[in-house]
């Protein structure tokens, strides 16, 4: 990628700073990746508790420990985490 290139693509005004966060940017693909790995692993685990559950002849979703993660994703990441969590356990529940 040539200099011009680099920097229209990342917005920066220097060819240090457009390469600075083009490696950056790099570096954030693949923890989307591998956080995008984790949050299917933990789909795949939750699909079994949900079977677990249901067979025992329990409920599909437990409030209760719904009500602990939100509440560690709130105390770890603040206001964000809360829908954060939200999302994840929306993704994880159902998959049976």
């Amino acid at each position: 990628m040539t200099a011009t290139a680099a920097t229209e693509k990342t917005g920066a005004r220097s060819d240090d700073a457009a390469h600075l966060i083009s490696d950056a940017r790099e570096r954030i693909d693949s923890l989307d990746d591998r956080i995008i790995g984790l949050i299917q692993e933990r789909m795949a685990v939750s699909a079994v508790i949900q079977e677990a559950r249901i067979a025992s002849g329990g409920r599909r979703v437990n409030l209760s420990r719904e009500m602990e993660v939100l509440g560690h994703y709130r105390d770890a990441l603040g206001k964000p985490g809360t829908a954060l969590a939200m999302t994840l356990l929306e993704l994880c529940r159902g998959r049976i």
